[in-house]
């Protein structure tokens, strides 16, 4: 047979046992088979085939699956109004960053929630996220839905747009193509299955003006008009209800000054001044992330360690308690707590803390764990001295620089962490598995089970 006339093997090959592809996206037709059987192929399909109509192919039937097995993603909106008014409150909900070996990850996340009886938690990706960890929404969706679909979680799996972040460079010479950009990620967002979508124009806050409205007027501008496009585009059904995404805003950068209920006020204010002009009565914001002395990543000292946290409990407590009488919100989000100390944790719920952002210190008990190859994780570290040097601030040790850096590991040897053998990333798992249960007791999450059934349907078909 000639070189002209050879057929390239059908990639649906082996999927027809269990899938229909005569529409424009392949539904699963035996959900069993395929969890048993192809579930693992689709999730290496969705991340590394080279051609990137398969990878949609692949999330196609991933999506079909989590669809038929009774799990949906959806907006955690009515939870954080009812918490809002009064209906629901004593936990905190935790919102996961997951940077690298995400289907793994996540399935340990299911299965803490899952041994606890617990309730809601979030997984995320933040905007600065997507590059470094090579991670395009549809592929963190279908990663987040491929472990639902493993652990047959059945009802709403949270999605969210972290730190969906307006560069003010950018801004200050092309506002409108900037806003355009972030428009378009959004929707991939969105057309993926997220959602749930945090908005960060805090970057846009000016200390100048001695009013606060004026600092905080292009924060709530733009909140207001992010906020109206996602009104515009994604309210839709869930368990028979139409539901808005959950928006949120944010008013303090992480990692600057502390937060107060007086720029929480002005925040709103211009922020509702201008989605009122939009003349829709849109849904305004359910949640606010402010800042109360935490850095993301935690700052490291020139050992290596991280430098002690002076959390300001009482002003979480008092953005909080404000944000849901005044306002109607679920209350105050906390960033940069993953390497806070585990004595912390317990507070956040006492202080009506509604969420936390957790990422760095799973991504260390990763990088950390003793299972994890010297020799991979060398070979990372020579990777970020080649491609990060400008990156390496004078004055600071190369423990500052590697553990500030490290984060950048997990996108450019996904696969190499893929395909370490099966029993160091179950011990991994394990360990991570056994460090969300600590974690989400603390938050007053055990028991909470029932929260989501009072405002969450399932799916009993």
């Amino acid at each position: 047979m000639s070189e002209q006339t050879m057929t390239k093997p059908d990639w649906r090959e082996g999927y027809r046992l269990v899938a229909d592809f005569s529409r424009a996206e392949p539904s699963i037709t035996d959900l069993d088979r395929f969890r048993s059987q192809f579930l693992t192929r689709a999730v290496r399909d969705l991340v590394f085939h080279d051609d990137p109509g398969v990878r949609r192919q692949a999330f196609g039937l991933i999506r079909s699956a989590f669809g038929l097995s009774g799990a949906y993603s959806a907006s955690i909106e009515p939870l954080y109004r009812a918490i809002g008014s009064g209906t629901e409150k004593g936990f905190t909900v935790p919102a996961i960053n997951i940077r690298g070996l995400t289907y793994e990850t996540a399935r340990a996340v299911f299965r803490a929630i899952r041994s606890l009886k617990a309730g809601p938690v979030i997984f995320e990706l933040a905007k600065s996220e997507i590059g470094y960890s090579e991670q395009r929404p549809m592929e963190y969706a279908g990663l987040i839905m491929a472990a639902a679909v493993r652990e047959e979680v059945r009802g709403p799996v949270f999605i969210q747009g972290d730190h969906y972040q307006v560069n003010a460079v950018r801004f200050g010479t092309s506002p409108e193509q900037e806003i355009e950009d972030l428009k378009k990620l959004i929707q991939e967002s969105i057309d993926a299955g997220y959602r749930n979508i945090d908005i960060d124009a805090s970057t846009l806050v000016t200390l100048e003006p001695s009013d606060l409205r004026e600092q905080q007027r292009f924060n709530g501008q733009v909140t207001a008009q992010l906020t109206h496009f996602i009104r515009q585009i994604s309210i839709g059904p869930q368990g028979g209800k139409s539901v808005p995404i959950s928006v949120g805003g944010e008013i303090g950068e992480v990692g600057k000054e502390n937060s107060t209920p007086e720029e929480l006020e002005s925040f709103m204010s211009v922020y509702r001044e201008h989605l009122d002009r939009s003349g829709t009565r849109d849904v305004g914001i359910s949640k606010i992330s402010v800042q109360t002395g935490t850095s993301h990543g935690g700052v490291p000292l020139a050992d290596g360690s991280i430098k002690k946290v002076a959390l300001d409990f009482k002003a979480l407590e008092a953005l909080s308690r404000l944000a849901r009488e005044k306002y109607g919100m679920g209350g105050a989000v906390q960033h940069g707590a993953s390497t806070l100390p585990e004595e912390m944790f317990d507070h956040f719920p006492r202080v009506g803390t509604l969420e936390i952002h957790l990422a760095t210190g799973f991504q260390n008990l990763i990088l950390d764990h003793p299972l994890f190859p010297e020799e991979l994780y060398r070979k990372a570290v020579d990777y970020l001295k080649a491609h990060y040097a400008k990156e390496w601030k004078t004055g600071e040790t190369e423990e500052q620089f590697i553990y500030k850096n490290r984060k950048r590991m997990f996108g450019p040897f996904k696969k190499e962490l893929c395909e370490l053998p099966p029993e160091t990333i179950q011990g991994m798992m394990k360990s991570l598995e056994e460090r969300f249960v600590k974690i989400f007791r603390k938050l007053g999450l055990e028991g909470t089970a029932p929260v989501m059934e009072r405002h969450f349907p399932v799916d009993d078909r």
